[in-house]
């Protein structure tokens, strides 16, 4: 693909390598036990039963742009923006390896398969914080790299700022170097009154995928929309310190943030009833063209089965890193499915090569002490992992969060408590079976 005023390396690096001992991070003996209450067998999610085309009506998007003159009074007032290799020069933090990590951050870690990358943030730099989504810049471009950097988003919500409103963020995580990668935040905000002020996205974030100079964002209980756009290009600089989001006497705040993410565009779910909430997402480049892969979040309790889907993203230059959309800015199903698995908090799409059909990853939340699930699914039937001298099925990370696939280092990231990880694919397939 070209980007616009930017000179790619069209040239595949090498696979990002992890300098940990041995070939899987070692787990602590109080991760690897496996407690009677996690020996509960889950039931069998049965293979995927495909919805019609006449099913898919609540699953539909309604395209709202922001106003190009409100984004054009940010930018007269807060400065020319920067992009991500700006924000990536000025990373003052730091991630701690895997190995640096306490016993109790590394128990958030799958027990199988075992992570062979992992990370932590700080405490300090996430109290009060919660962990959501993650993307990669292998997301974002078919050679893995945005300009001439590997990057990993990973997002964080609060539901304690300003006035009473939630708020979520985004750190920009250089993973050019794998010992201690820095990374900067910038605060997620939303434009309003016609652009002389923006207030903070109000939302956990529980999907998020950077495509093109795009990134893709849920919106749940805090905003009416499915989905809000965030332009890449368009990171703003932040100008005053303090607690305050938004316009404030001398300059601009995000809540103690250098940087501010303005939404471009949103994309509201029907109001009818039955629609779903898209909670995971991810990106699934086996497409053509790439899709927008989602799943709904059904408690296990809700007695109904959960919805997965995907969107066509748009081959059109000029709708660059967006669904494709008709004439009346609405965005359609292209395929759906109903899973009996429930409480899913990340959901991949992966075609094998020569395969005539795609394989789903759904990561699931533990009904006991929070560890999960982790299923392969097709409309065939499901597998997933066991672990432990009881063959437990509960062997994934505690409270399962989203699956982002790099397809250049054939890896899957993920985050869970403050534990930033990732593990091959083909070791997800091999303990699937």
């Amino acid at each position: 693909m070209t980007h616009r005023g930017r000179h790619r390396r069209r040239r595949r690096g090498t696979a990002l390598r992890a300098t940990l001992a041995g070939a899987a991070l070692a787990l602590t003996a109080a991760a690897t036990m496996i407690s009677a209450s996690q020996a509960e067998v889950v039931e069998d999610t049965g293979g995927l039963k495909p919805l019609t085309a006449a099913d898919t009506g609540p699953l539909r998007l309604t395209e709202h742009q922001v106003p190009r003159r409100w984004l054009g009074r940010l930018t007269s007032a807060m400065g020319d923006p920067v992009g991500v290799g700006t924000v990536l020069a000025h990373a003052d933090r730091t991630l701690r390896d895997g190995d640096g990590c306490s016993e109790e951050e590394r128990e958030a870690l799958p027990v199988a398969p075992a992570a062979t990358r992992a990370y932590c943030f700080a405490d300090a730099d996430t109290r009060g914080w919660s962990p959501g989504a993650v993307t990669t810049s292998g997301d974002a471009d078919d050679d893995g790299r945005w300009g001439r950097h590997r990057v990993i988003l990973s997002a964080w919500s609060r539901a304690d700022g300003t006035a009473g409103q939630g708020l979520a963020r985004v750190s920009f995580v250089d993973a050019d170097h794998t010992a201690r990668p820095a990374y900067a935040s910038a605060l997620l905000v939303v434009p309003v009154d016609g652009g002389q002020d923006y207030r903070a996205l109000s939302s956990p974030v529980s999907g998020m995928v950077w495509y093109q100079d795009k990134l893709l964002v849920t919106a749940g209980a805090g905003d009416r929309a499915g989905l809000y756009v965030y332009d890449l290009d368009r990171i703003q600089r932040a100008t005053a310190e303090g607690a305050a989001v938004g316009r404030v006497p001398g300059g601009w705040a995000a809540y103690g943030e250098r940087y501010v993410l303005p939404a471009v565009a949103s994309y509201a779910m029907s109001a009818a009833p039955g629609a779903a909430r898209p909670a995971a997402l991810s990106l699934d480049r086996g497409t053509s063209p790439a899709s927008l892969v989602a799943g709904e979040s059904v408690p296990a309790d809700a007695g109904r089965p959960t919805r997965l889907w995907r969107y066509a993203l748009s081959a059109d230059p000029a709708r660059r890193g967006l669904p494709a959309a008709d004439a009346d800015g609405h965005v359609d199903a292209r395929e759906a499915y109903e899973t009996r698995a429930t409480a899913v908090g990340g959901v991949l799409s992966h075609r094998p090569v020569g395969a005539d059909r795609a394989d789903w990853y759904l990561g699931t939340a533990g009904a006991w002490d929070g560890r999960g699930t982790l299923w392969r699914q097709n409309t065939a039937g499901a597998h997933t992992t066991e672990c432990g001298a009881d063959h437990s099925q509960r062997c994934w990370s505690g409270r399962a969060g989203s699956l982002s696939y790099w397809p250049e280092t054939g890896e899957i990231w993920s985050q869970s408590g403050r534990m930033l990880f990732a593990l091959p694919l083909s070791a997800v397939d091999g303990a699937l079976g």
